[in-house]
C-alpha cells in the first residue's frame, strides 16, 4: 500500500500521518482509560498475577489460537442439530486484523516516515507477498462479514436471538470493518490502475479490478488521484475505529486477552474465600464489591450469546442470562460513573440488584459452569452470581424460602435433609463397615455424603461402594456420626459463614485421623473438599469413586463378571465433568460391565452434557418458572431409546429418577448409579 505524495505539494505525507495518529491514539486512549480501566479497578484486589508463563502460553493459545472461539467447530450444535461453523467466520475475521494491523505499521506508519521501510524490512519478495496475502485476505474477510450479517440477522441462530446480540452496534462495527477492506482493494487497484511499479503493483484482486477500470475508461491520472484519496480514506477509518471502539461492544479487543491473561488458574468448581472478620462487606452489591477481574468481565464480553445459549435456566424458560449479568453489571457501572474512594458505607446512587441484575436470575443458576465453558473470551460467569448471593443472603437475609429451611437443617442438624429418619450410618447395617474411631489405621476414607447416608433411593450407592471396596480389598473405613456436610449446597446458595464452620469441622476431624486419601460418592462432595477445603487446611489425595474404582478395576482388583443386560445412556455430572474434567473414568467402570452398552446422550455430553437441575442448591430451591430442568434432560435421555440412564452423582440420580416418573415411563426407564450396576456385576 504505497504512500501518496506530500499534502498539497507542501506537507509531508508522515506529518499528516502521525498528527492524525496522535489525535485519534490520544482520544482512544483518554476514553479508554475513563470508560474502562478507572472504574474496574475500583474493584477489590484479585490475586491474579502468579504463574505467569502459564497465563502467558494459555492467553496465547486463546486469543492468537483463537481456541476457545474454535472449540465448537465441526460438531452439532445443541439446539439446531447443525454442524457448526461460526467460529471460522470469527477467527478468519480476528486473523485478518492481526494481519492487517501489521501491515499498517509497515505500509502506512512505516513507509509514509521512510519510504523504503517495507522494502528493508520485509525485502522486494517479501512485499510482494505480503501485499498479495492481504489483497487475497481482504476479499476473505468479507466474505466472512456478509457470511456473518446473513446469519446474524436473516438465520438468527438462538444465540444470536437476545436482545444484546440484535444491538444495532455490530451492524456499525461490521460496516467499518467491510468499509476498510474495500479501501484496501480500491487502494491497491487505482495503483495498478495508475501504472504504479514494485512488489506491491504485484497484487491480484487489485489488478483484477484494475482492469475493469481501465476499460470503463479510467485516465491514469484520475486513478493516481483516486489511490491518493482512498489511501487517506483507509487511513481514517483505521483511526475512526480507533475512536468507536471504546463506546461499542468491541471494547473486548482491548479486554479480552487481558482476559485471557488474568483468567483463573484454578479448576472450575472452587469459589474463592471471604475472611470473614476483616471482611468490609459481605459479598458483592456495589461495584465495589466486586475484584477488579469480576469488572474487566463486562468489557471483554463480546455479546456473542453462548452463555446465555447453553445456560440451562435460560433454556427451560428461567430469567438468568448470564450475557446479561455481565453486560448489565459493566453498563450499570458505566452509568453510575466512578464511586470514588472505597467505603463500606457508600451507597451506590442505583442499586445493582433489582435494577441492572433481577434478584430472581440470581437464584436461577444452578453453578453447572455451562455458561464458562462455552464462553470463548473466558468470562467467569458464576463466581459473580455467587458473590451476588453471598450480599443477598449475609447482607441482606434473603434467600428463597426452601433453601433457607436447607441451611436451617444444616445449621442444626449437620445435613440439609430436613425430615430424614436416618442416622449417618443406618445405610451400613449389616455390612460391616468401620468407622475412623475403629479402624484409625484406615487407607482410605470413604466420604459418604449427607444424600448418600440419609436420603434413602440414595443409600443404594453407598452399599454398592462398601461392596466394591471390599472386593477389592481395600483397607477403609467412615466417619459414620462423625460427618457432616461439607458445606457445599451453603456456599453455593450464598452461606459462606454456615460453610466455613462446617469445613473447619471436617477438617479439624479428618486431619485428627491423619487423613491421607478420600474416595467420595457424591461429585459436589468430591469438588468441595479436593479444591476448595485446602483454603482451611485440608490437603488430601481426594478421588471420585469412579477415579479410584477405575484405577482398581485396572488393577485387576475389581472384577466384575455377571452379565449385565443394559443399555446406559450416561450423564454427566456438571460437578465431575465441566468443572474437575473427569469423563472418562466413569465411562470406563461402566465398560468394564460384562453385557453393558454405552450411548452418550449427543451432542449433550462431556463438555457439552446438560445439568440435571440440581446444583446451586437448587436440590433444594424451587424452580421459578418455565419447564423443569431435569425433565428436559429426561426427554435428552428417552431420545437416545437407551433403558438406563447412567449416572455418578446422587443428586443426579434423584433428579433423573423424578423426570422418568414425571414422563410416566418409570415402568419400562430407570435412572441408576453406574457404581450400582457394577455392584450387582461382581461375584457374591
Amino acid at each position: 500500500m504505497v504512500p501518496p505524495g506530500d499534502i498539497f505539494g507542501i506537507i509531508p505525507t508522515w506529518v499528516g500521518v502521525y498528527l492524525t495518529l496522535i489525535v485519534a491514539a490520544g482520544i482512544s486512549s483518554y476514553m479508554i482509560y475513563h470508560r474502562v480501566f478507572r472504574l474496574v479497578l475500583q474493584g477489590k484486589a484479585a490475586a491474579r498475577f502468579d504463574r505467569p508463563w502459564e497465563r502467558l502460553s494459555g492467553a496465547a493459545a486463546i486469543v492468537l489460537g483463537q481456541r476457545k472461539v474454535l472449540q465448537r467447530v465441526g460438531t452439532t450444535d445443541p439446539r439446531s442439530r447443525k454442524i457448526d461453523l461460526a467460529g471460522l467466520g470469527h477467527a478468519s475475521i480476528f486473523w485478518g486484523f492481526l494481519s492487517f494491523t501489521l501491515s499498517y505499521a509497515i505500509f502506512i506508519f512505516g513507509n509514509s516516515l521512510w519510504h523504503p521501510f517495507a522494502e528493508t524490512l520485509l525485502t522486494g519478495m517479501g512485499v510482494k507477498v505480503f501485499s498479495i496475502y492481504l489483497d487475497i485476505f481482504a476479499v476473505v474477510i468479507l466474505a466472512a462479514l456478509i457470511w456473518g450479517i446473513a446469519r446474524r440477522w436473516l438465520a438468527r441462530p438462538h444465540r444470536l436471538s437476545f436482545d444484546l446480540t440484535r444491538n444495532p452496534d455490530a451492524v456499525v462495527v461490521v460496516g467499518m470493518t467491510a468499509a476498510l477492506m474495500v479501501a484496501t482493494l480500491l487502494v491497491h487497484a487505482f495503483y495498478v490502475a495508475a501504472e504504479g511499479e514494485g512488489p506491491e503493483a504485484s497484487v491480484i484482486v487489485g489488478g483484477v479490478i484494475a482492469g475493469w477500470f481501465a476499460a470503463a475508461g479510467l485516465s491514469v491520472a484520475a486513478a493516481s488521484a483516486l489511490q491518493e484519496v482512498f489511501w487517506w480514506v483507509h487511513l481514517a477509518i483505521i483511526l475512526g475505529f480507533a475512536i468507536y471502539i471504546p463506546f461499542s461492544k468491541h471494547i473486548h479487543m482491548v479486554a479480552a486477552p487481558l482476559n485471557a491473561y488474568f483468567r483463573s488458574l484454578e479448576p472450575r468448581g472452587t469459589l474463592e474465600t471471604i475472611d470473614l472478620e476483616n471482611a468490609e462487606r459481605f459479598g458483592a452489591g456495589r461495584v465495589q464489591d466486586f475484584t477488579w477481574k469480576q469488572l474487566l468481565d463486562g468489557y471483554a464480553c463480546a455479546v456473542c450469546g453462548r452463555c446465555s445459549d447453553a445456560c440451562p435456566a435460560n433454556f427451560t424458560g428461567k430469567v438468568l442470562s448470564p450475557m446479561h449479568i455481565v453486560e448489565n453489571l459493566k453498563e450499570h457501572m458505566i452509568t453510575i460513573g466512578h464511586q470514588g474512594p472505597r467505603s463500606p458505607d457508600h451507597v451506590e446512587p442505583q442499586p445493582i440488584i433489582d435494577h441492572a441484575i433481577p434478584e430472581q436470575a440470581i437464584w436461577d443458576c444452578v453453578s453447572c459452569g455451562a455458561c464458562m465453558e462455552e464462553c470463548p473470551v473466558v468470562v467467569e460467569h458464576v463466581p459473580t452470581i455467587i458473590d451476588l448471593r453471598r450480599n443477598l443472603v449475609l447482607e441482606e437475609s434473603k434467600i428463597p424460602e426452601t433453601g433457607m429451611n436447607a441451611l436451617l437443617s444444616m445449621e442444626q442438624r449437620g445435613h440439609p435433609w430436613r425430615g430424614t429418619q436416618f442416622s449417618r450410618t443406618d445405610w451400613a447395617q449389616g455390612l460391616e463397615v468401620p468407622t475412623m474411631a475403629e479402624n484409625p489405621e484406615a487407607e482410605v476414607l470413604f466420604w459418604v455424603g449427607c444424600t448418600a447416608a440419609l436420603e434413602q433411593r440414595s443409600q443404594g450407592i453407598a452399599r454398592s461402594m462398601a461392596k466394591v471396596l471390599k472386593s477389592a480389598g481395600v483397607n477403609f473405613a467412615i466417619l459414620g456420626e462423625e460427618e457432616t456436610c461439607t458445606g457445599d449446597p451453603a456456599r453455593r446458595m450464598g452461606n459462606e459463614y454456615l460453610f466455613q464452620i462446617l469445613a473447619q469441622q471436617n477438617v479439624e476431624t479428618m486431619n485428627q485421623y491423619n487423613v491421607q486419601t478420600v474416595v467420595t460418592i457424591c461429585p459436589h462432595c468430591f469438588n468441595t473438599i479436593k479444591n476448595e477445603y485446602p483454603q482451611f487446611g485440608g490437603s488430601y489425595e481426594v478421588l471420585h469413586y469412579s477415579q479410584y474404582v477405575d484405577r482398581l478395576i485396572q488393577q485387576g482388583r475389581v472384577k466384575p463378571v455377571r452379565m449385565m443386560d443394559a443399555t446406559v445412556a450416561y450423564h454427566d455430572s456438571c460437578y465431575l465433568g465441566r468443572h474437575n474434567g473427569v469423563y472418562d473414568e466413569p465411562r470406563n467402570v461402566a465398560r468394564a460391565i460384562p453385557g453393558l452398552k454405552l450411548v452418550e446422550m449427543e451432542p449433550r455430553c462431556r463438555e457439552r452434557g446438560f445439568c440435571c437441575g440440581a446444583g446451586g442448591g437448587h436440590m433444594w430451591i424451587e424452580e421459578s418458572q418455565g419447564d423443569r430442568i431435569n425433565h428436559v434432560r429426561t426427554d435428552h435421555f428417552l431420545e437416545t431409546d437407551a433403558d438406563t440412564v447412567g449416572v455418578s452423582c446422587p443428586f443426579c440420580l434423584q433428579m433423573m429418577t423424578e423426570g422418568i416418573q414425571s414422563k410416566g415411563r418409570d415402568g419400562e426407564k430407570q435412572a441408576r448409579d453406574v457404581l450400582e450396576i457394577l455392584a450387582d456385576s461382581l461375584e457374591e
